[in-house]
């Protein structure tokens, strides 16, 4: 059972979504994920698509973000979301929305905010990672002017898509989860990412990480 790693609801179990209609995040990958984001994650506000359990959008408040909008078109994730949000009593309706609408409709729509962070983990093998980051690049009033967004795939459905507000700019493999971050670069490189980048030469690890993952 996934739980959350650190922060105020450190070691709680999540629970999951019925069904196998949902592929919820592992810890080892989750770990690593916020391992990367660091300290960047106070006070920011994510908006977690394809949520599922709400694993990556609740680890994101347990770390202290400010909001995570959790987005899903699941009944009975959506029903998980909720659950996990009030056992991990993350459940205060000013830091946690939860909404039941199709991600791809929302994108479309004009921004009611600016996200510093946009999580994409939708279903695999069907093309679906692409179409949400296209429509966020198409709409990029849905990200802070230093955003990040962060795509969840398997690793063979990779390939360079072409883009113009967001830009590739790591990539890190766990067994058969590959993350891919991208940032908002109408101009040039965010500091945020630049140090991103320093702090991974330094440490000899600009490379694609390789980590065997418990699934």
């Amino acid at each position: 059972m996934p739980r959350v790693i650190s922060g105020t609801a450190k070691g709680r179990k999540l629970f999951s979504v019925p069904g196998e209609g949902t592929r919820p995040v592992t810890d080892r990958v989750k770990e690593a994920l916020f391992n990367i984001l660091g300290p960047y994650i106070v006070g920011a506000s994510m908006l977690d698509l394809f949520a599922g359990t709400g694993g990556v959008g609740i680890e994101a408040l347990s770390r202290g973000a400010s909001y995570v909008r959790f987005i899903e078109w699941n009944r009975a994730a959506i029903a998980t979301i909720k659950k996990n949000l009030a056992h991990c009593r993350l459940d205060d309706p000013q830091r946690a929305d939860v909404r039941f609408m199709d991600a791809f409709a929302l994108l479309q729509q004009p921004a009611d905010m600016a996200f510093d962070y946009v999580y994409i983990a939708p279903p695999q093998y069907h093309g679906l990672w692409e179409k949400a980051l296209r429509l966020l690049d198409e709409h990029p009033d849905w990200l802070a002017e230093d955003a990040w967004a962060i795509v969840q795939i398997h690793p063979n459905e990779y390939h360079d898509v072409p883009l113009k507000h967001l830009q590739p700019f790591d990539q890190r493999k766990y067994g058969s989860t590959l993350l891919v971050f991208y940032e908002r670069t109408d101009d040039e490189p965010t500091a945020k990412a630049e140090e991103h980048v320093a702090e991974q030469e330094a440490t000899g690890e600009a490379e694609t990480a390789e980590a065997n993952d418990s699934r």
